[in-house]
């Protein structure tokens, strides 16, 4: 039967798996290519990171006792591109912006029980029970990750390795698929291993 402890261990499989998407997409660029923005309009991958950055520090510190949105947080700084080069940043210190958001999520997911999934919490004053919460940003951070992925793939064109199902392969992927045993497993288990691979 299906319980409230195993949602908390599928949306932690699922967040480690977006977690593993996002850093394939950054592995395959050069540093520089970090901070391309594609046009006016848009946010470099290293401006991406540094609002996910910010976004999961407000949202997890204290997740049960304070609201989402920290007195402390800049959410505008976060889409400063001057800010950012200004500050000659590197590829080090976007990665450390990565890790230590999710660090800060992975924390606080790993303390909750399913007592916690119905309890009350709050972002900007608007009431979540804490499954709504944690549904708000598992939809939220693949939004952007994705964001990122099609930005890496747009700057290697034909260079790019592809993190899903390869163009014109669908077929051969579902043959594959399909010639396995039935199993019950999560979704995640052989996508995350294959994006792990050297």
């Amino acid at each position: 039967m299906e319980t409230n402890q195993s949602y908390l261990t599928s949306a932690i499989r699922q967040f480690n798996y977006y977690k593993a998407l996002g850093e394939k997409a950054i592995d395959q660029l050069e540093p520089e290519q970090l901070f391309t923005v594609p046009n006016e309009d848009s946010n470099s991958i290293a401006i991406i990171v540094k609002h996910l950055w910010g976004n999961m520090l407000s949202r997890w510190t204290d997740f049960l006792t304070t609201d989402g949105e920290k007195p402390w947080r800049k959410r505008d700084e976060e889409f400063d591109v001057s800010t950012t080069l200004n500050n000659q940043l590197n590829k080090t210190e976007v990665m450390k912006w990565w890790n230590e958001g999710w660090d800060c999520l992975f924390k606080t997911l790993d303390s909750l029980t399913e007592e916690d999934l119905s309890k009350m919490i709050y972002i900007r004053n608007e009431g979540h029970t804490v499954m709504e919460a944690i549904n708000r940003q598992l939809a939220h951070y693949p939004y952007h990750i994705g964001q990122m992925v099609y930005i890496a793939k747009m700057l290697k064109k034909t260079s790019w390795d592809s993190l899903s199902i390869p163009k014109n392969k669908s077929g051969d992927y579902n043959t594959q698929k399909f010639s396995q045993e039935k199993s019950t497993k999560h979704f995640t288990e052989e996508e995350l291993k294959k994006l792990k691979k050297d």
